[in-house]
């Protein structure tokens, strides 16, 4: 990971293109009050010109008038629509409608007045929309910008008072609340809506008491932004968490981002914000405004939001899913087989430099076909989810449960991920829960204080990358990962997660010296809230979605990261549960022998038998990823010591004994066809060496196609993967010959049929070499030769059947003898 700059993507409050537009659509109040200065609202006289006296007075007469038009406001009331419809059904409503004289509603509390201008209003509901009240039902309505609001219901037409600051109201001589409309006039323009305040919350008990409990596990359905139906009218339900805030209001292009006129309710001690608004629906961009505690605020983009703008642009975006998914026969076979009983070789793809430019859609064309022709059983996308700095690959989120726009929409993921299904291949997708960037629009300090980061400024903050590691103690914090873990899982049918950065999350000292960390309650230095996150998420995981894997890049020997999480280990602890875990040190071991002249690398053979010692600690994955060939690091070929011939040969070599060696197989892309550059995200693989009319193509085209053949080989061999996790699948046959820098093994399947595997990574043949063989297997045959010519090697080898000798050696009752091509690896099988 690399760390990056705060984003510079605009505030949508600061558009010019937008304030142009509200001035225009919605004149300010000065504007108003500029055009009626000598009108005062009824309200404001009767506040200001009457006695006590004379406003007792003024109440008896307005009782008067109301039981005078008694009848009339009965006759409407019988011609209300019934609960649920909605008097735009009616047709030309507002022409049709019956004028009613309406009374002056009791007065709003000064106080909720005030609160509802600053934004600070815990339940906007209890003062806006209609309520009853004694001599009828008040209305109030809170628009800024309108010149006047107007009540519809069926027949029912009233005008309300202008109570000045956009605040409107009336009070009309009816038995109960209808339901109603309101149309709103604006200078130069009439909008009919319907009244946001006069429905009922959207969230019930059951979700309230799941969040505050910290177990929701599909939180994406009960927060965000949700187009739906709510009492037979059609809009969206905007829901966060924000308890620190003072007050919340929704802002987006349906009201100039401007979020006066939208105050949200808070329901209850959850710290959950609501507010249903009709007429909004899936493309609507939108932001929480927050009033903080010191009574500031700040735009933020939803933390649950399913869509968002493309960077460097930031709002959140409505969203509602309209994709079918045609990949069933894929889920119905998933959990078939555990992921560490199968073969899996997985194919890592930066998706926007693959085929730079290329949208999720086109990818969808070429990807799954490229991926099928050379084997691989899987790929692993990044990045997925949304980020505001390209250059950070994906790795510092700030939009948790949305796909990256650059490439599209959410449904265009979904059919790239469909359609890798359908060509039978297993997705899955860089995770990063560890830590999140500190733009001002995202999730620090959120609504004013450290919310999902921690408290403390000294586990709060992340030494390396400059950004915020979250409170996993905390159980909203731990819900909003749990369940986005499952959200990729369910929603978008990703078959395993590959978590990023977990050594980072699991030691309180990471990166840190002596003063800048504190102990854990037992004095150690073991992070036990990001320990019983990990837990629960992959319980959550593995018990909610049947056949998905996660994956660790855990870059110590932390004890039981594959282990059963209800199973405990020497260090006290149980597992973390995952499924496989990158082995890191088997990655740096052998690229490390790999770099040394031939004629050195006698002296580092520990470099590559080591990994054997560890093979069954945990399951593995063998990685060669994005991290091994950028910033200086070089392609993987390019690591390869010798002349361009060499170079090739040293990587098939290496790239044979990676297939064979216990554990599953990662490879970035590029690698498979030898690119020379190191990898750029700018730039992405070089294709063009694969051209034809490029000298060289051969070359290439050559490693692409061992690539292809070790796939093939790999996936039609269970004694490759069937015991990856078991001892009885592994035996030495010539861990020892440093002088001749070759390794000579054997993988059995569960059943005893065995896999030669043997690599000379000397610079030389070696002709008639001996090595001790079951005396079982009447003959070996080759199935794999990186020397072959076909891929660019010299094509020394063994054409033949290879027949024992009943002269025992290595340990063996009988032997073989090989000729090993130079920096090559054989694959034999019995014959």
């Amino acid at each position: 990971m690399t760390p990056r700059p705060s984003s510079s993507g605009p505030d949508p409050k600061q558009t010019a293109e937008e304030k142009s537009a509200a001035k225009k659509a919605a004149p300010s109040r000065k504007a108003v009050a500029e055009k009626t200065p000598a009108k005062k609202t009824a309200a404001q006289k009767t506040a200001t010109q009457k006695t006590p006296a004379k406003q007792a007075a003024a109440e008896k007469t307005v009782a008067k008038k109301a039981v005078a038009k008694k009848a009339v406001a009965k006759k409407a009331v019988a011609k209300i629509p019934p609960a649920g419809k909605p008097a735009a059904e009616k047709g030309e409503a507002a022409k049709a409608a019956v004028p009613v004289e309406v009374a002056v509603s009791p007065s709003m509390d000064a106080a909720d007045r005030e609160r509802l201008l600053a934004g600070t209003h815990h339940d906007p509901h209890s003062v806006l929309g209609a309520h009853r009240v004694p001599g009828g039902v008040a209305f109030r309505a809170f628009r800024p910008y309108a010149l006047a609001v107007t009540v519809l219901s069926g027949e029912l037409r009233v005008e309300l008072h202008d109570d000045g600051d956009g605040f409107f109201s009336g009070l009309l001589p009816l038995e109960e609340v209808p339901v109603h409309r309101l149309l709103v006039t604006y200078e130069g323009t009439v909008q009919e809506t319907e009244d946001p305040y006069r429905f009922l919350p959207t969230l019930g008990d059951l979700d309230l008491h799941l969040i505050g409990e910290g177990r929701h596990e599909q939180l994406w359905r009960a927060l965000g932004a949700h187009p739906a139906t709510h009492e037979g009218v059609a809009g969206t339900r905007f829901t966060v968490w924000a308890p620190n805030a003072r007050g919340v209001r929704v802002a987006g292009g349906f009201n100039f981002w401007d979020g006066t006129g939208h105050p949200m309710r808070s329901l209850g001690g959850t710290g959950v914000w609501e507010l249903f608004l009709p007429g909004i629906g899936a493309g609507e961009l939108y932001k929480f405004e927050i009033t903080r505690p010191d009574g500031s605020r700040t735009f933020r983009a939803d933390p649950l939001a399913r869509r968002t703008e493309v960077p460097p642009a930031t709002s959140s975006v409505v969203h509602t899913s309209h994709y079918t998914w045609g990949d069933e026969e894929w889920l119905a076979r998933r959990a078939d087989t555990p992921a560490h009983e199968a073969p899996m070789s997985v194919y890592e793809v930066h998706l926007p430099s693959w085929r730079p430019g290329l949208t999720y859609r086109q990818l969808a064309d070429q990807l799954p076909a490229y991926v099928a022709d050379l084997g691989f059983t899987h790929v692993e996308l990044m990045p997925v989810a949304e980020h505001p700095f390209g250059g950070s690959w994906g790795y510092q989120v700030t939009g948790f449960y949305a796909p990256t726009a650059r490439l599209g929409d959410p449904d265009d993921f979904k059919y790239l991920v469909d359609r890798l299904h359908q060509a039978g291949i297993g997705v899955l997708m860089d995770w990063v829960p560890a830590h999140f960037p500190r733009d001002d629009w995202a999730l620090a300090e959120f609504d004013g204080r450290p919310l999902y980061e921690h408290s403390d400024p000294l586990r709060a903050a992340h030494p390396d990358w400059g950004t915020l590691e979250f409170d996993f103690g905390r159980r909203e914090v731990r819900n909003f990962l749990v369940a986005n873990a499952v959200y990729w899982c369910e929603e978008f049918h990703i078959d395993g997660l590959r978590v990023d950065a977990v050594a980072s999350m699991l030691y309180l000292d990471y990166s840190r010296e002596p003063g800048q960390w504190t102990p854990n309650e037992h004095g150690g230095r073991e992070n036990l809230d990001a320990v019983a996150f990990l837990q629960e998420m992959n319980a959550t995981v593995y018990r909610r979605v049947p056949g998905v894997v996660t994956v660790a890049e855990e870059s110590t020997a932390w004890d039981g990261v594959t282990r059963a999480t209800h199973h405990q280990g020497p260090s006290g602890f149980g597992g973390l549960g995952f499924g496989l875990k990158w082995n890191m040190g088997w990655m740096h071991d052998s690229l490390q022998y790999m770099s040394h002249e031939p004629v050195h690398r006698k002296y580092h053979h520990g470099e590559m038998t080591f990994s054997m010692v560890y093979a069954y600690s945990e399951n593995y994955v063998l990685p060669i990823s994005h991290d091994e060939v950028v910033h200086g690091k070089k392609s993987l070929v390019s690591k390869m010591p010798g002349d361009w011939w060499q170079q090739r040969a040293n990587e098939r070599a290496y790239l044979g004994y990676m297939w064979a060696h216990p554990g599953k197989q990662l490879l970035f892309m590029g690698q498979e066809f030898a690119q020379g550059a190191e990898w750029s995200e700018a730039r992405g693989p070089d294709w063009w060496l694969l051209d034809p009319e490029y000298g060289a193509a051969a070359d290439h085209r050559g490693m692409r196609d061992l690539v292809r053949d070790l796939n093939t080989v790999y996936r039609a061999t269970p004694a490759l993967w069937r015991r990856d996790t078991h001892p009885s699948g592994f035996a030495w046959l010539v861990g020892d010959a440093a002088e001749d820098n070759v390794l000579a093994f054997l993988r059995l399947d569960a059943d005893g049929t065995p896999l030669l595997a043997v690599s000379n990574f000397a610079a030389v043949v070696r002709p008639g070499y001996r090595v001790g063989v079951p005396d079982e297997v009447p003959a070996w045959h080759e199935v794999l030769n990186t020397d072959a010519a076909r891929y660019g090697g010299g094509d020394v080898g063994n054409p033949d059947p290879v027949k024992p000798e009943p002269q025992g050696w290595h340990g063996r009752p009988a032997s073989i003898r090989l000729t090993l091509p130079p920096l090559s690896t054989v694959w034999l099988r019995p014959a």
